[in-house]
């Protein structure tokens, strides 16, 4: 049967519990409530759990079943129940269920051995872990950082063995969500998808195989995720409980009918199967329940859908935490997070740290936004709506709180997307569950501050009427309680004394009273009071009657709550049937939240739609972070880039704006990418698969070595991962070093780079570098304009910074090969770079002049290139088109009108 679960905290799906699956009542559904405090050992039961449709091995334990189940977000620090193993042992053999050390016990062979995460090597057995079994929840952080983590996300990750090393499986749940996210995919060495979609899910735990974590010889993986993750807490299991067969059979017993197509989804994806298998077990230990049939939300999420973004991409570009200070909201998140549920927010942070690929899904978001900005009565009617609204994934029990009238507001929606969720949003199983949710439960039950108000919402929560003993118990609960403050008004008229009621979830009912000592007599309270206690001229104290008083009081709340619990039960089993429609509107509420925050974004500053074509073309675009943190409005640039010249060599002083030129490129990309307006006049882009940075972090001598080396390792993972549709952006390479080896590792980064067709910007402080246009005829150089000023009153001059971007090089002049060789890079690069830097020096001077063929040959690319282009995004009419083909070959000639000349010469 299903425990009551009553407390203040959020609902979640409705549970099984294992021990009771047997009995002969049928199954009965979970209240749904999680306990956020109180001691776990006194809050576990613990009995083997059963998968789903099994009957339990384990008997009634009764006695514990009214109390509430921990999950392990909830409560005190988990090493305050397990850490004490004798405690442990006792739990466990109480419950029937023997769980052996790693010597000679007796193991359930239906139950995964749990491990603790690496304590130390030198362990006689092999393993860095304690060998007791199991030991759940052991984290390296302190018991304070794991109780005030926030997330409930439970993660499985595995990877293949042998041959299919490099291919992941990952399953995860949020256990106060019922929703299981299934994803494959491949990876490389540096497990970079790995580490981007763990940080998305910021798990509480992570949960993986003991084969991947043995002692001197632990996987890469297993070592880049514990780096990566370091106040997670991690759980290693069996291998053998990675099972794709019995991840299959998980699938097809819970998830719900609507969603069943993710079947024909992960048939084939073992690893991902592997992991949900183990997932769940694990779950159904932490959480002594299994999940009822056909009740969870299970997707597949693959990669292909949404450009990758690094870890230290995202920290670079400040997406969702500042570099500067944590606690503001200084990212492009806090640029465009005005939404006003949770699970919009949780929304729009996944889509910034994967943004979409699919041009088609892109441009449906930007119709909603634009709509939404020229529809003022559908914004305002949208957001007071969806305001409205509690957590939805995470209250699915109590989702339908929309008054029906509200929906009108996009009933006469023109966006396809916008008519889709308003027909989502009509659908008559709403309807039916508000009914049956009104006849049951108190219009005024809600959630309230206070543990009194609390117990007050839960006792009156179901409606007077629908069980006569329920009121009779609701009466004596009153009673008493009316009892309890007579008592203490007597008490105060006899003692003459200002008494006053208090409650506390600890104490019960107790008394207070604020006075001078002096005002006692013989500066005592009456030998009536006992358990005082005093802070200042505040006392607290009880009496044995109001003792006596405070556990009737308890004995009547426990029938209410049973009785309230035996109704919710029976509700819930008439509105299981329609719950899947829970599970859309979830989606339609979060996705719907996500555009009304990126409208909203849009009223606060001149945004524009972006187009999508195979051209970044940005005219007049400023940073959006800086915007919010200014007070003036950013100087505004152009930028161009297309397949024909698709790298641009940035140069400029120090402080002239390179770095904060480089990290707007790549914010506008990803607001286009999420389906947000970007802050320009107008703007075109090219979709980009992948988003990599090396952005300049410190100049500080002290620092130089790690510096040089931090950034050889992001260069060398540009290097291995990027591709033809990658946006690259590089800021100051090889500052760490002298400057002839700073210009050779530069100059056969940028030749690898040429190779490919990624869009690039190359910021440098390397004149010698912008010479490679000669070679290249892709190579654009760009430079940010400074002016000289003289300072009067201290005869010197001073640099002007203007924040603009011109064509052509600046004006303004201004250690490691060894390193780079221990450090990643292909061996390629390394080579090249020590040839060039040999000859650089002597060759530079020859290489500034370009001959008149060489002029000519670009000349003729870029007029190929600009022609290739015009046939493939061209809309002008054939007038237009015809001017701007003229005015093309007229400035080929114009440019460079001795061409013929030169060749002729040639012949001769």
């Amino acid at each position: 049967m299903l425990r009551p679960e009553m407390s203040s905290s959020s609902p979640s799906v409705p549970v099984v519990s294992s021990s009771a699956v047997a009995r002969s009542q049928g199954p009965r559904y979970s209240f749904g409530f999680r306990e956020t405090s109180g001691s776990r050992s006194s809050a576990l039961a613990f009995s083997a759990p059963t998968p789903p449709g099994t009957s339990g091995a384990a008997g009634d334990r009764s006695s514990s079943s009214s109390l509430p189940r921990l999950p392990p977000s909830a409560g005190p620090a988990r090493g305050s129940f397990f850490g004490n193993k004798r405690s442990y042992a006792e739990n466990t053999f109480a419950s029937n269920f023997t769980f052996g050390t790693s010597s000679s016990s007796v193991r359930d062979s239906n139950y995964p051995q749990m491990l603790k995460t690496p304590l130390s090597v030198g362990n006689p057995q092999g393993s860095g872990y304690k060998s007791w079994t199991p030991q759940v929840g052991y984290s390296a952080t302190s018991s304070s950082a794991v109780s005030a983590h926030s997330s409930s996300v439970i993660v499985a990750v595995v990877e293949g063995r042998g041959l299919a090393r490099g291919e992941i499986g990952m399953a995860s749940i949020d256990l106060k969500s019922p929703q299981i996210i299934l994803s494959q995919f491949a990876d490389n060495t540096t497990y970079a998808k790995v580490i981007t979609k763990l940080k998305i899910l910021s798990p509480l735990e992570i949960i993986m195989s003991n084969t991947a974590c043995v002692v001197g010889n632990s996987t890469k993986l297993f070592t880049l995720i514990t780096e990566n993750f370091k106040n997670v807490n991690f759980t290693t299991i069996q291998r053998k409980y990675f099972n794709e067969t019995k991840g299959l059979e998980y699938i097809e017993q819970l998830c719900i009918a609507e969603f069943s197509t993710v079947l024909m989804e992960v048939q084939s994806k073992y690893y991902c199967l592997a992991a949900v298998a183990a997932l769940l077990k694990y779950v159904e230990f932490i959480q002594n329940s299994v999940y009822a049939p056909k009740s969870l939300k299970i997707c597949f999420q693959g990669s292909e859908q949404t450009a990758m973004i690094d870890s230290s991409s995202a920290q670079n570009l400040e997406l969702l935490i500042n570099n500067q200070d944590c606690r503001n909201n200084h990212t492009l998140f806090g640029v465009l997070n005005y939404t006003k549920t949770p699970g919009g927010s949780r929304r729009l942070r996944s889509n910034i740290l994967e943004p979409l690929v699919d041009i088609e899904t892109i441009n449906m978001r930007l119709d909603c936004v634009q709509e939404l900005l020229h529809d003022e009565e559908l914004f305002f009617g949208l957001q007071s709506v969806i305001s409205r609204f509690l957590d939805t994934e995470q209250l699915l029990s109590v989702l339908i709180q929309i008054p029906k009238q509200d929906t009108i507001a996009l009933k006469n929606c023109d966006t396809p997307l916008l008519r889709a969720y308003y027909g989502s949003l009509e659908d008559k199983r709403f309807g039916i569950i508000l009914e049956k949710i009104k006849t049951v439960i108190n219009d005024d039950a809600r959630y309230m501050k206070g543990c009194l108000n609390m117990r007050t919402q839960k006792c009156y929560a179901v409606r007077s009427n629908i069980n006569e003993f329920l009121d009779i118990a609701r009466r004596t609960y009153t009673e008493i309680v009316d009892d309890i403050a007579g008592m203490i008004s007597q008490l105060a008229e006899k003692y003459s004394l200002p008494l006053r009621t208090s409650f506390s979830s600890a104490r019960g009912f107790f008394i207070q009273m604020t006075t001078d000592c002096t005002a006692l007599p013989d500066d005592q309270l009456p030998s009536e009071f006992i358990k005082i206690s005093k802070v200042k001229n505040s006392y607290s104290f009880t009496s044995a009657d109001l003792i006596k008083m405070n556990e009737r009081c308890q004995e009547s709340l426990r029938e209410i709550y049973h009785m309230t619990y035996m109704i919710v039960c029976k509700l819930l089993s008439e509105i299981y049937e329609h719950i899947h429609c829970l599970y859309k509107l979830s989606d339609t509420v979060s996705m719907l939240d996500m555009l009304l925050s990126f409208a909203h974004a849009c009223t606060l500053s001149d945004y524009v739609r972006p187009e999508f074509t195979d051209t970044l073309a940005i005219k007049q675009g400023w940073h959006p972070i800086l915007e919010k943190i200014s007070v003036e409005k950013p100087v505004a640039n152009n930028t161009y880039i297309t397949e024909g010249s698709n790298f641009l060599i940035i140069t400029g002083p120090n402080m002239s704006g390179k770095s904060t030129y480089l990290k707007q490129i790549a914010l506008c990309q990803i607001m286009a990418q999420i389906g947000s307006y970007v802050p320009a006049e107008y703007s075109s882009f090219r979709i980009a698969e992948q988003i990599f940075t090396r952005i300049s972090t410190d100049d500080d001598i002290e620092t130089n070595s790690s510096t040089f080396m931090k950034e050889m390792k992001e260069i060398a993972y540009i290097l291995h991962n990027a591709n033809d549709k990658s946006l690259i952006l590089i800021d100051e390479l090889g500052r760490g070093t002298n400057t002839e080896e700073g210009i050779g590792i530069c100059y056969a980064v940028c030749e690898h780079l040429l190779s490919l067709k990624a869009f690039t910007l190359f910021a440098t402080h390397f004149l010698e570098l912008c010479h490679i246009d000669v070679l290249y005829p892709n190579v654009e150089n760009m430079h940010f304009e400074v002016q000289h000023v003289k300072n009067t009153s201290r005869n010197k001059e001073a640099i002007l910074y203007t924040y603009k971007l011109s064509k052509g090089l600046t004006e303004e002049k201004n250690y490691g090969l060894k390193a780079a060789e221990v450090s990643s890079l292909p061996p390629s690069i390394v080579l090249d770079a020590k040839e060039i830097t040999t000859q650089i020096t002597r060759q530079i001077l020859q290489n500034q002049k370009s001959t008149p063929e060489m002029e000519r040959q670009r000349a003729v690319y870029h007029l190929a290139t600009r022609l290739v282009q015009t046939a493939r995004n061209s809309q002008l009419d054939a007038d237009s088109l015809r001017t701007y083909l003229s005015n093309l070959k007229k400035k080929y000639e114009a440019d460079f009108p001795k061409s013929e000349q030169v060749s002729g010469e040639t012949e001769q």
